[in-house]
């Protein structure tokens, strides 16, 4: 027996992991095309709106977390966990695929949108229910002094379905090009799921029922209203509370900042082109992911607690840094640009309205939003002062563009006028210095590569013990339900509206920089209730809790 147990952790590690990271793969290639998705399902709004709408697509799949994990966790702690992951996992595969065979806006007009809407909620839904389960039945195998290792082997197939995804994204547009990309390629990395998930359910079906959760059958202690005795008893309920603001506030906010609402920041803010952005964080990723396992196996020497904060410590210093640093190395051009001619809106500030529309249906008609809903749509920082005559003009260096106002216009007049405004914009842009898009030869790659492993380091080392974490706070019998919900709450809600939040922020103050405030709160919040009130957990036998 002593010489089966290594293959029988191995076998358990590799098909729980596998299973999850094909559905971080179906997740995440959602969030990487997120600017084609922008083209495909949303071509009849303005381009900021379009891109807000697929940001904010991207943010419902994971509203719809939570109510997966409610879902899942039941049937997990009153069914087991093994028929919980594998509906997940078939669940996901089917969205995904059918997301890949959707028609497009072009083809179908708004049907195309709502159906994809659907899937995305689907998509949801199946990923609240998989990761406490993944998590949870590899914990439960685990030797008390090396669970924090091996489930680092589960956090690390984020990073593995995201380079899946980027690998199948990167390979299909050099295969067929942008403009083929753009008018059909786009649905392989979609389509491409469909062998993934017959791999995934072949090896989780091969799986046995975790020896946790069949000892509780065996006596009869199985809880038959997990819900009510998770959140309905002050005991369980304050472990919640506990591991969602001291854990999950800070893992949503750092993890989806590291990995996805900065190659919004990079394309949109700083112009660089997709195809380097992309490998530049497929680089960060590969490099990165051993940095899971190796940060859940610190956890087991000196304690989940330390690594966690100082991974929650570590971003929050280098937020506002690391995003400058990144600016300038990107884009030194509009760095300078900026510097040089700063651009300020002068307008009747009684005028303007907010620039976030992620349902896409506002027009942002008068003078003062029209300018602004421009300015934001290049990512250009600006600066607004209240006009002395009331009308709206935008200031670069020695340009002066007065915004014309477009109330009275139709849909089609309105469009007209501000794609003429947003050419004559562009040019006076130009004229002061401002760069159209990154200029490769002045790109500083190594020290972008720094800064986007500075917020990977941070991400791993608070991930990386999570999920051992996690299973440690709660009790066998409603683990899978206690967990889950913090879990796909914080990944779910602030991990997944970051993206558009931060962008909406940006939006509104005319700042790229503030979009910063959104994870620094958060992250803070997590470091202060960590320092308070999280326990040190580590090799404690899961039975006694």
């Amino acid at each position: 027996m002593s010489e089966q147990k290594p293959w029988t952790m191995k076998r358990v590690v590799a098909a729980s992991s596998a299973g999850t990271a094909f559905e971080w793969y179906d997740f995440f290639i959602f969030g990487s095309l997120a600017t084609t998705i922008q083209k495909v399902f949303f071509a009849g709004l303005d381009p900021t709106a379009g891109l807000v709408a697929a940001l904010g697509l991207f943010a419902a799949g994971f509203a719809f977390r939570p109510l997966g994990a409610l879902i899942f966790g039941v049937v997990g702690d009153r069914l087991g966990r093994k028929g919980a992951f594998l509906a997940t996992v078939s669940l996901m595969g089917a969205s995904t695929f059918l997301i890949g065979i959707l028609p497009t806006y072009a083809t179908a007009g708004i049907i195309a949108p709502l159906l994809l809407i659907l899937l995305r909620i689907l998509q949801g839904v199946a990923l609240g229910g998989e990761y406490g389960g993944a998590a949870i039945y590899v914990a439960e195998h685990s030797p008390d002094d090396r669970r924090g290792e091996m489930t680092g082997w589960i956090q690390i197939t984020a990073s593995l379905g995201l380079i899946a995804g980027l690998l199948v994204i990167l390979g299909t547009r050099s295969a067929v090009g942008e403009d083929a990309f753009l008018a059909w390629g786009w649905r392989i990395p979609f389509l491409f799921s469909v062998l993934l998930l017959i791999v995934s359910v072949w090896l989780r079906f091969k799986l046995s029922e975790s020896p946790a959760f069949a000892k509780l059958k065996e006596e009869g202690e199985i809880c038959h209203a997990p819900l009510r005795e998770a959140f309905g008893r002050w005991e369980n309920l304050r472990r919640v509370l506990i591991a969602f603001f001291g854990i999950m506030c800070a893992q949503g906010a750092v993890w989806y900042l590291s990995f996805f609402y900065i190659q919004v920041f990079l394309t949109k803010s700083l112009g660089v082109p997709e195809p380097t952005k992309d490998a530049l964080v497929l680089a960060m990723t590969v490099v990165s992911a051993p940095l899971y396992v190796f940060f859940g196996w610190l956890s087991d020497r000196i304690g989940r607690k330390p690594v966690m904060i100082g991974g929650m410590l570590l971003a929050l210093v280098a937020y506002l840094p690391g995003f400058h640093g990144m600016a300038a190395a990107a884009n030194p051009a509009l760095v300078e640009a900026q510097r040089a001619q700063p651009v300020v809106v002068y307008t009747d500030p009684s005028t303007c309205s907010v620039q976030f529309d992620p349902a896409g249906t506002r027009q942002f008609k008068t003078a003062c939003d029209i300018g602004k809903s421009l300015l934001a749509g290049t990512g250009i920082s600006y600066r607004e002062t209240r006009s002395d005559d009331g009308r709206t003009v935008v200031a670069v260096g020695d340009e002066r563009i007065e915004i014309p106002d477009g109330g009275a216009l139709s849909g089609p007049e309105l469009k007209a006028l501000k794609d003429d405004t947003g050419k004559t914009l562009k040019a006076a842009l130009t004229a002061e210095g401002y760069p159209a898009k990154a200029d490769p030869a002045r790109m500083n790659i190594p020290v972008m590569f720094f800064w986007l492993m500075v917020f990977a380091v941070a991400s791993t080392a608070l991930y990386g013990p999570q999920a051992a974490a996690l299973v440690e706070m709660f009790p066998t019998n409603i683990r899978y339900t206690a967990m889950s919900l913090p879990y796909h709450v914080g990944t779910g809600w602030v991990g997944g509206f970051l993206p558009v939040t931060s962008f909406a922020l940006a939006t509104i103050t005319g700042n790229v920089y503030a979009s910063l405030w959104y994870p620094a709160v958060f992250t803070l919040i997590s470091v202060v209730v960590a320092l308070l009130f999280i326990r040190e957990t580590r090799g404690k036998p899961l039975d006694e809790i």
